[in-house]
C-alpha cells in the first residue's frame, strides 16, 4: 500500500493538481456569481455530488441526480447543469469532455450561479433553492449553482484531494456482493473516516497493471473468496462509482464500476483518456477568451487572449512565438459562432507575436498562458471578454459536425440549439 500511495503522490504532481489541492478550502454557503472576464475562485463554489443522467454534449450541459440531505436518492429528480466556458472536466484522472463520461457515473461538482441569467443555457433557479426541502429527498437536491467550474469523477476527485479508498471487507455471492470501505487521506488520515458499503457485480472491472480482470478472476486466484466474507486489510485503491437501483429497501447506496489496484493501472487509464482529449481539442480548437484588442487600420488588429486551462501540456506547447494560428468567435457553450462552412471559413488568420506565461499558480479555469496575435482581418466575434477558439496551423484542419457551429446569417453568439425549453421545470 505504501508503494501505491507514493505513486499517487507522484502522479498528482505530474498532473499539476497538488498545488490546487493545497489551496482548496470548504465552500462558503453564500451564493457567488462569476463576473465576466474573471476566473471565479474555486473556494467560493458550491459543492455537490450526484449521478449523471442526461448529456447534451454539443451544448456542454446535462442533468444530474444530486445526493441531498435526505435518504431517498431514487426519488431525487434530475437537475440541469451547464459547464462554464472555462470549466475543467476530469475523468479517470485526466482531461475530458462531457461526451467522454458514461451516463450513471457519480460525479463531484463545484459550481456557481449563472454568470448572466439572461444567457443561461439551463433553467435559472432561486438563489436559495438548495436550502428548500424537496419532499422525501430533503435539502440540497436542486441547487441554483448549476454553472460548473470543476467536474470530476471519483478517481479524479480522490487524486486532487489526496485521498484513496481503503477496502476493509468483501462479502461475495455468485460474483456479486458488497464491499465495506472508507475514503480517507492517502497519508493515513485520523482513522475517523466513516465506513461505506458499496455494491459490485460481475460487470465491475478490476484493473491491475495492463490487465482488465473480472470478479471471477479474483475468485479463481483465491484473492477473493468464492462466497462469504473476507478481510481486505485496508487495501488502498481507486474506485469508479456509479448508482444502480438498490434492493432491500436501501435508498442510498452506490455501486462500484471499476477498481484500480496499482500504479500501472491508474496511469494507463489516465494516459488513454488524455490521448482521447488531445485528439478532440485538436479537431475543435483550443478555447480562450479575449483580454484586449488593439485596432489598427483596414481591419488589422493585435489581439491578446488567455487560453483556458485543464488540458494536457503538449497542447499548450503548440502555441509558439512566430507560429501561425487561426482564431474564430465562439459562444459560451464553446460552439464556433462564425463560418457557414465550418470554423475555418471566417476565422481570423495571423502570427503569434508573443506567448506570455504567468508566474505562480493560475486560477482554476485558466492556463496562465496569454498569446498576442496579429491579424490583418479582425472578425466580429473577437472582442474583449468574448469567448473564442484558436487553432495552431500545425493542428489538422477538419470539418466539425454541423451541430457544433452556429454559422453566419441570422445566427448570433447568443443563439443555442436546442433551447433551454427542452428541460422540464422541476
Amino acid at each position: 500500500m505504501t508503494c501505491f500511495l507514493t505513486v499517487l503522490s507522484s502522479w498528482c504532481l505530474t498532473l499539476g493538481w497538488c498545488a490546487m489541492a493545497a489551496t482548496v478550502v470548504p465552500a462558503r454557503e453564500e451564493p457567488f456569481r462569476p463576473e465576466a472576464g474573471k476566473f471565479p475562485p474555486l473556494e467560493k463554489a458550491h459543492s455537490y455530488r450526484g449521478e449523471l443522467v442526461f448529456v447534451d454534449h454539443v451544448n456542454r450541459r446535462g442533468s444530474v441526480r444530486v445526493q441531498g440531505a435526505g435518504g431517498t436518492y431514487f426519488r431525487n429528480p434530475p437537475q440541469p447543469f451547464a459547464l462554464l466556458p472555462y470549466a475543467v472536466v476530469r475523468y479517470h484522472g485526466a482531461p475530458a469532455d462531457l461526451r467522454d463520461i458514461p451516463l450513471g457515473t457519480v460525479l463531484h461538482f463545484r459550481a456557481f450561479l449563472p454568470p448572466d441569467p439572461k444567457l443561461s443555457a439551463v433553467p435559472v433557479l432561486p438563489v436559495d433553492n438548495k436550502d428548500n426541502i424537496a419532499g422525501y429527498s430533503g435539502t440540497g437536491v436542486a441547487p441554483a449553482e448549476n454553472h460548473v467550474l470543476l467536474l470530476e469523477d471519483e478517481p479524479s476527485h480522490c487524486l486532487r484531494e489526496g485521498n484513496v479508498w481503503k477496502l476493509k471487507e468483501v462479502d461475495l455471492q455468485n460474483n456479486a456482493g458488497m464491499i465495506t470501505a472508507t475514503c480517507d487521506s492517502k497519508s493515513g488520515g485520523d482513522g475517523k473516516a466513516a465506513e461505506e458499503q458499496l455494491t459490485f457485480d460481475a460487470a465491475t472491472a478490476i484493473w491491475r497493471g495492463r490487465e482488465r480482470l473480472g470478479i471471477a478472476d479474483l475468485v479463481a486466484e483465491s484473492t477473493w473468496p468464492a462466497s462469504g466474507r473476507k478481510s481486505l486489510d485496508g487495501q488502498a485503491v481507486l474506485l469508479g462509482i456509479t448508482w444502480k437501483p438498490t434492493p432491500d429497501g436501501v435508498f442510498t447506496r452506490f455501486h462500484i464500476s471499476d477498481i484500480w489496484l496499482d500504479e500501472t493501472a491508474t496511469q494507463r487509464a489516465a494516459q488513454m483518456q488524455t490521448e482521447t482529449h488531445k485528439a478532440f481539442i485538436r479537431s475543435r480548437w483550443m478555447p480562450a477568451w479575449i483580454d484586449a484588442v488593439d485596432y489598427g487600420k483596414f481591419g488589422r488588429a493585435t489581439v491578446t487572449a488567455t487560453l483556458f486551462g485543464g488540458m494536457d501540456a503538449s497542447l499548450y506547447a503548440d502555441f509558439e512565438k512566430d507560429s501561425q494560428v487561426l482564431m474564430n468567435g465562439a459562444e459560451n457553450t464553446l460552439k464556433h459562432a462564425g463560418g457557414e462552412y465550418g470554423p475555418a471559413h471566417m476565422a481570423s488568420k495571423g502570427t503569434i507575436l508573443d506567448v506570455i506565461k504567468a508566474s505562480g499558480n493560475a486560477p482554476l479555469g485558466s492556463s496562465g498562458i496569454q498569446i498576442r496575435f496579429d491579424t490583418d482581418l479582425i472578425i466580429e466575434g473577437i472582442r474583449p471578454m468574448r469567448v473564442v477558439r484558436v487553432r495552431p496551423a500545425s493542428w489538422p484542419q477538419v470539418q466539425v459536425p454541423r451541430e457544433e457551429y452556429l454559422g453566419d446569417g441570422n445566427s448570433s453568439p447568443e443563439d443555442r440549439f436546442p433551447t433551454p425549453a427542452i428541460f422540464p421545470k422541476y
